[in-house]
């Protein structure tokens, strides 16, 4: 056997006379063929160096008669380069006793979708997909998915596509996960078969996905997306076997497990069953991992779980990690003002940590109690005095700026708010553009509701002064004229716009719609996670997934189900003369209503299909295909513009793991703690 690197040499431009001589020399002098091996890796290295090979097309097909299984399989892929030159001349055995040369034969066959050799390919691949070698078999499963896009009518009369759903039920693994990856291939097409899953042939998958390896695993969880669970139990027995995925060493793997809980999630009552406490810390986890988990805490957490959260986020509280503890804190207001009934408990949490006197932690706490004090107006002023004890620990930008607002903003109920501030404008020239321009909006404001002190006119003249005369940075000084103007000119006016009623904020102000997210999610992992748009509307011949309606799924995704949509991509530009498959638009009305019935679901389980589609249901022993369409010459209908569900949904993500709470629009302001992400 070769070494690896060995080959590189054959990776040189041959000429056609010299490779043919060479063959026809070996077929006399070359016993053990080791001559003709040579030269048909030569050529084969041409052909991937993009050279033309074809004259040598009769002579390397005379290979085939060499008993050597390594020149057969150069031959092959000869052919699969070559062989719509000339299909008169292919003669592959798809009979051989070799179960190798048959899989092969047969792989080399599909790979050449012209009539001629899809007439001989049909027979021969009925018989492999019954063939006794399990290898054959997952062959034969691949091969099934390529006659399919070569010919639609051909494999769909051959009753192919039930030999697939047969092969789901195969002893061996491999076959089971070939059989599926052909069936979702051929599923995803948007002239495809409707391919679901029935509670026992989910349940055979699942018994094959430990003895399948990683890419069959892939496949196989991704087809669960595929069954409609009837009761609760169902989803949440089948999510309790697959979980144990999400320890798996390749990371596709993971990211498809966490694709079907996400499905599965849909389908299940018991909430509590949907693992929170999966993603509490551990001591041991990296602080990447540690910072995600924190996020995704947040995200869960609600009415009925917000106590354990908050205990939880206590404890991060008091590690060691600077990042860690302050991504903890922060987590803890942020929790008070997503969850309401929690609030409480969270400020109490926050004076507690205080106390401890732990500068960075102190810190954060003050940015994060500033944001409770918008979300909850006139509830919790009553800790200000405990936050002015902290002043002197406050050496960080965002915190001093945090402060100084809390100053301002309650400058009426600080009895010494003069006295703070001016101790905080003795370094007014040195500090950060952003507490800069806190300390004069908190001095304009301390100006506003106390215009008859002495000390607040003084203090008010000296901001304006620095800020319009000693400042470079033009935000500051044009804020200063601003501010110097309005109060010159209409003091009242001034105080209207400085004091005026600030709207709530809240922390879900990147959160899509639920309809849009549940149908999203089911594209974890693709193209479409990314774009944040399903694949059909940017991806031609995509077919589109949605929830299907059950008397399992919970109320919450069934008051937002988003019914599929056929969106109008660009026509191309392509003219193919001749008869074949009719499109969807081009269905006369009859032939476009018979469709339209076998395509139905008859439990009305689910969104009607396209009107192209045949229908598949693995139910059992019971599938449905689309009849033959006679006629070809229809004349062709244009389609309705679909509307695009996603199209306004802009960087919904784009600020998943910023923490600054958002103002509350009038879209936020009535939504329930019930309506959460992915529940």
């Amino acid at each position: 056997m070769a070494q690896p690197g060995q080959d590189a040499k054959f990776f040189q431009r041959g000429k056609i006379e010299e490779f043919r001589a060479d063959l026809q020399a070996a077929e006399t002098k070359d016993k053990k063929f080791v001559k003709r091996k040579t030269v048909l890796k030569k050529i084969v290295a041409n052909i991937t160096m993009g050279n033309d090979m074809s004259p040598l097309f009769t002579d390397v097909v005379q290979c085939l008669g060499t008993p050597l299984l390594e020149i057969k399989k150069m031959v092959y892929l000869f052919l699969m380069s070559y062989g719509r030159a000339k299909p008169d001349q292919i003669h592959l055995d798809c009979n051989d006793r070799n179960p190798l040369i048959r899989a092969l034969a047969i792989r080399t066959m599909s790979y050449i979708p012209i009539p001629v050799v899809t007439d001989a390919l049909t027979e021969n691949l009925r018989h492999c997909l019954k063939d006794r070698d399990a290898y054959v078999r997952k062959t034969a499963a691949i091969c099934v998915a390529k006659l399919y896009n070569a010919d639609l009518r051909r494999a769909e009369k051959g009753g192919f596509v039930e030999m697939l759903r047969d092969l789901m039920l195969d002893s061996n693994a491999t076959v089971v996960a070939n059989a599926v990856a052909a069936l979702s291939e051929i599923g995803d097409r948007q002239d495809g078969v409707i391919f679901r899953l029935n509670l026992t042939t989910a349940y055979k998958l699942l018994a094959a996905l430990g003895e399948s390896s990683e890419w069959g695993q892939i496949y196989i969880l991704d087809c669960l997306l595929r069954f409609v669970p009837e009761r609760h139990s169902d989803a949440e027995d089948m999510a309790e076997r697959i979980i144990v995925q999400l320890q798996h060493a390749n990371s596709a793997v993971v990211l498809t497990t966490i694709k079907a809980l996400l499905y599965l999630m849909n389908y299940m009552e018991k909430r509590r069953l949907i693992d929170y406490c999966f993603f509490f810390c551990k001591y041991n986890d990296p602080i990447y991992v540690k910072l995600a988990k924190l996020e995704i805490m947040y995200r869960l957490a609600r009415a009925e779980n917000a106590g354990e959260v908050l205990s939880e986020l206590q404890e991060y509280a008091t590690e060691v990690d600077i990042d860690f503890v302050r991504k903890a804190v922060r987590s803890i207001g942020r929790l008070a003002i997503k969850v309401e009934a929690a609030a409480d408990q969270c400020i109490q949490a926050l004076l507690n940590l205080l106390e401890t006197k732990v500068t960075y932690v102190v810190q954060e706490a003050i940015i994060v109690i500033k944001d409770v004090f918008r979300r909850y107006p006139g509830k919790y002023e009553g800790i200000i005095p405990t936050l002015c004890e902290n002043l002197d620990s406050l050496d960080e930008p965002e915190s001093k700026a945090a402060m100084v607002w809390i100053i301002g903003q309650f400058a009426n109920r600080i009895d010494n708010a003069e006295e703070l501030l001016d101790d905080l404008l003795y370094t007014f020239l040195e500090e950060s553009v952003e507490v800069q321009l806190a300390l004069l909006t908190a001095a304009v404001k301390l100006f506003v509701y106390k215009s008859s002190s002495d000390r607040a006119k003084e203090l008010v003249h000296k901001v304006l002064k620095w800020a319009t005369e000693e400042v470079d940075n033009p935000d500051l000084r044009d804020r200063g004229f601003m501010y110097w103007r309005m109060l010159a000119v209409n003091p009242a006016a001034a105080r209207d716009i400085v004091l005026a009623e600030k709207p709530p904020i809240t922390t879900d102000s990147d959160r899509m719609d639920r309809g849009a997210l549940d149908q999203l999610l089911l594209h974890t992992g693709t193209l479409g996670s990314i774009y944040h748009k399903n694949p059909e509307t940017f991806i031609r011949n995509a077919t589109g997934k949605a929830l299907v309606d059950s008397p399992a799924l919970n109320p919450h995704s069934r008051m937002v189900l988003v019914p599929l949509t056929q969106p109008q991509l660009p026509p191309t530009v392509v003219s193919v003369p001749g008869p074949g498959p009719v499109e969807s638009h081009a269905l006369p009305p009859t032939a476009a209503a018979t469709a339209d019935l076998i395509g139905t679901d008859p439990d009305n389980t689910a969104p009607p299909p396209p009107v192209s589609q045949p229908s598949l249901k693995t139910n059992g022993d019971d599938a449905d295909t689309q009849s033959d369409q006679e006629d070809d010459d229809a004349e062709p209908t244009s389609r309705a513009t679909a509307n695009d569900p996603y199209s306004n949904l802009g960087g919904a993500f784009g600020n998943y793991l910023v923490d600054e709470p958002r103002p509350m629009t009038s879209n936020t302001r009535g939504r329930s703690d019930e309506d959460d992400l992915l529940f």
